[in-house]
């Protein structure tokens, strides 16, 4: 193994014991065979928003591109009472952040008129999810 994956190793165990004092739990799936825009589109419905009506709002959303996020999300509560000893019923999960990125694209060549190509791109994505806990409410003081 040499320097640079030895480095790599130690910043990625650094990185999960700091999400892990923040009560972060992580889910990721890569290259998903969906362009980001569509996926982004899905993503912004249901940031911020707690597990529960996050899923709703999925389950409702007819778009075929819904379901890769939807198990995302899922795997990501599961890391958080797998990891975190949260629980998706009395804790207050919510959807801390989440992004989609570009993955990688295929390239295609189409023929078109004149003896030419045209490049068709075939775009796929990646999906991360950060689940975390909502702070307790505090109860007002009464004067």
């Amino acid at each position: 193994m040499g320097k640079n994956a030895q480095e790599r190793g130690s910043r990625k165990k650094a990185r999960i014991e700091q999400r892990r004092a923040e009560g972060i739990a992580v889910a990721v799936a890569r290259n998903i065979r969906i362009s980001p825009l569509k996926l982004r589109r899905i993503i912004n419905l249901i940031r911020g928003k707690d597990y529960e009506e996050a899923l709703a709002v999925l389950n409702f959303t007819p778009t075929p591109s819904v379901e890769p996020v939807r198990k995302v999300l899922l795997s990501a509560v599961a890391n958080a009472e797998a990891n975190l000893g949260f629980d998706r019923e009395t804790d207050q999960l919510f959807i801390k952040t989440c992004f989609v990125d570009a993955g990688l694209s295929f390239k295609r060549m189409h023929p078109t008129t004149q003896g030419r190509a045209r490049v068709i791109k075939r775009r796929s994505s990646h999906i991360t999810i950060h689940v975390g806990q909502r702070p307790r409410q505090r109860a007002a003081r009464t004067a």
